[in-house]
């Protein structure tokens, strides 16, 4: 707010300076270069994180790209629509579009009757719940369209925030009462009473609306808005599968079997940080249960319980500890502490034994140094800001990327060209 001041106040004193003085052409660029800085910069400025409380890591921007406000899923399973839309939303400002606020709650509408035809199918033995994929707001905007959110909230219940408990559970025993088929043969309405539950619990969504001044459906608004669908990938790194080809990725998320793109480790963070480097953000689902991501604290860390010794603690002594007393050194957060060094056979180990599991949706806009030169990646997070020491922001560590990265989403022309033709793409 100083700085937006201080550029304000500046600008005025230079238009009221005396009619007969001469233009100074150097301070006039000058105030046209600040000029257009600020008002191309102030939304920017807005959400570059900003610590709220005192912390022992002192971060230091290296490249923040533009973002929407902060969101809040709050009592819903659909982190995988908030993250993927954040994504969008800033794939249209790096674009030159406008400022959108698109709907979370259309893909999460128009994917449960897809959810549940793919459950009956498979005779009940396939994955049915709240969870999805970046995919899935893709397919979704693809096949049905997009509104803007003041079009379509999905809040009907009388709720600020979504709050999808019941609705989840009234659903998850409508499939289970069709799957058991108690008159031996399906009827041939029970997806339209499907549908009417989520109608209920999200709401209608309009056949056409208006936004400023013209009248579209969801499909010729989705058109309008000019995203080409076809340029977003999504990536992952799994040696149980050949690298450079694509698999389908084994997560209950995935219910609808996509594929996912397969590289080295070395590769996933190769691509996320040329992504960011070159103005393009990252769709990134993730393993957010882990002792290291510590929201309270605005850090996200992978620490090394092998490490030779953590400052402040003599090395004899640290060698001695148990694994549960070194614990409570390292998730202090009082201090920074060396990371493990990730490798592929331990990024695959954690996801062979369930030890890294599709948790968690978030976007990635930025990179960022600790006072020490480690490197962390800036991230959008879909909980509000309360509790949040960065407005609603997480540093994640990249040792915590390379380790915890389920997969995430980028546009295919973020990807270095060598990797790119590796890929085929």
């Amino acid at each position: 707010m100083k700085f937006h001041f201080g550029i304000l106040q500046f600008l005025t004193f230079e238009s009221v300076k005396p009619a007969n003085q001469k233009p100074n052409n150097m301070r006039t660029h000058f105030i046209l270069f600040m000029a257009f800085l600020f008002a191309g910069s102030n939304f920017i400025f807005a959400q570059t994180p900003e610590k709220k409380a005192d912390s022992v890591y002192i971060f230091t921007v290296v490249k923040q790209l533009p973002a929407t406000s902060i969101k809040n899923q709050f009592r819903s399973s659909t982190c995988w629509s908030y993250s993927t839309i954040s994504f969008l939303e800033s794939e249209l400002l790096r674009m030159g579009k406008d400022t959108f606020d698109l709907s979370e709650m259309f893909p999460v509408h128009k994917a449960y009757p897809e959810k549940a035809e793919m459950y009956v199918r498979f005779n009940g033995k396939h994955n049915f719940g709240p969870g999805g994929a970046a995919h899935d707001v893709i397919n979704m905007i693809r096949k049905y369209g997009i509104t803007p959110e003041s079009v379509y909230s999905g809040q009907v219940i009388g709720e600020v925030n979504p709050v999808h408990g019941e609705m989840d559970a009234v659903l998850d025993a409508d499939v289970e009462a069709v799957v058991k088929n108690p008159n031996r043969k399906l009827t041939p309405v029970w997806l339209k009473g499907f549908n009417g539950l989520v109608d209920a619990y999200l709401g209608t969504i309009p056949e056409k609306f208006n936004y400023k001044g013209m009248e579209y459906t969801p499909k010729t608004f989705a058109d309008a808005l000019g995203l080409k669908l076809d340029d977003y990938v999504e990536i992952s790194s799994y040696s149980h599968h050949p690298f450079y080809s694509k698999f389908i990725i084994e997560i209950p998320d995935n219910w609808i079997l996509d594929e996912v793109y397969n590289v080295p480790i070395d590769d996933i963070i190769r691509i996320i940080d040329y992504s960011i480097m070159n103005g393009y953000t990252i769709a990134w689902g993730a393993d957010v249960s882990e002792k290291g991501f510590a929201w309270k604290n605005g850090v996200a860390i992978v620490p090394d319980k092998n490490a030779s010794e953590i400052s402040g603690t003599d090395k004899d002594r640290w060698t001695k500890m148990s694994d549960s007393e070194k614990d409570k050194l390292l998730y202090k957060f009082d201090k920074i502490v060396p990371e493990k060094e990730i490798t592929q056979e331990m990024r695959q180990m954690e996801f062979d034994n369930y030890q890294t599991t599709d948790d968690h949706g978030l976007h990635i806009t930025g990179i960022a140094n600790d006072q020490k030169g480690n490197k962390y990646y800036i991230v959008k997070n879909s909980w509000g800001t309360e509790g949040s020491p960065y407005n609603g922001y997480i540093y994640v560590s990249e040792a915590y990327v390379r380790l915890k990265t389920m997969d995430f989403m980028v546009n295919k022309n973020a990807i270095p060209e060598e990797i790119r033709k590796k890929l085929g793409l």
